[in-house]
């Protein structure tokens, strides 16, 4: 049995105004099974670096490059989704596609253009996780 949705207050809060909070960037928690693996591709694939990790073994690791930031979880019993679990906007998606291609990352989608004004592409990580890369054209 489902439980019943939440009873939401139609009225926003007051203190603050929700209009005057600013949301900063999200950065994504994404489950893989050995986080030292998943670590070694984001850095030598995608360039990212690590800034922090937690716990021994490592557990929780952050990666950054530029103004993204990834979570990495550790999770040895991890089944993948079937659907994206980030989406990530780049300058240049056509290098970033190539890249992939050359490296031989398992590419779901190929590059395209999309109605929704991205030229975008999904890889899957090691760990079979859903990257969906864009830019806007």
């Amino acid at each position: 049995m489902r439980n019943a949705a939440p009873d939401w207050k139609e009225e926003t809060m007051s203190d603050p105004p929700l209009a005057e909070i600013t949301f900063g960037r999200v950065a994504p928690g994404i489950c893989v099974r050995d986080i030292q693996a998943a670590h070694e591709f984001y850095s030598r694939i995608l360039g990212f670096q690590k800034v922090f990790e937690n716990g021994d073994p490592v557990g929780f690791m952050i990666l950054e490059k530029d103004q993204a930031e990834i979570h990495l979880n550790q999770k040895p019993d991890h089944t993948p989704s079937t659907v994206n679990v980030m989406h990530m906007f780049v300058s240049d998606v056509a290098a970033l596609y190539a890249v992939c291609e050359a490296q031989g990352v398992t590419i779901i989608k190929r590059l395209a253009d999309k109605d929704y004004g991205q030229r975008a592409f999904v890889f899957a990580d090691p760990d079979g996780n859903r990257i969906d890369i864009g830019e806007d054209v």
